[in-house]
């Protein structure tokens, strides 16, 4: 199994969720998070005074699949959540060793 984490920009949340959807992709968690890579956050006006925004506002997904069907739902995300533009995000694939259910006590791909 793998766990894939994509940060992405919170208004691509609905065409990536609808494209996983797509490829039978159900369960994934959203975490509304904060941060900057190489643009150094942006800068905003507020009441005529600019000011500098360190951290971007940003949407994590956090996803565990069977690992037969991680490269097509990281291709799916990378696809969906590009706009071309700088801050699109990135996607982080990790290793899982083990997955249990709390509820039933299932493990392994039964609980994913």
């Amino acid at each position: 199994m793998k766990r894939i984490q994509a940060i992405i920009k919170p208004f691509k949340l609905e065409e990536v969720k609808d494209a996983l959807n797509r490829i039978g992709i159900r369960g994934m968690t959203i975490t509304e998070v904060r941060g900057f890579g190489r643009q150094r956050g942006h800068k905003e006006i507020y009441r005529g005074a600019e000011y500098q925004a360190d951290f971007v506002p940003k949407l994590k997904m956090d996803l565990v699949v069977e690992a037969p069907v991680a490269d097509q739902v990281i291709s799916t995300i990378i696809q969906s959540a590009n706009t071309g533009s700088v801050g699109d995000g990135k996607v982080f694939v990790t290793p899982i060793e083990s997955v249990i259910r709390i509820r039933t006590g299932e493990s392994g791909k039964d609980a994913v």
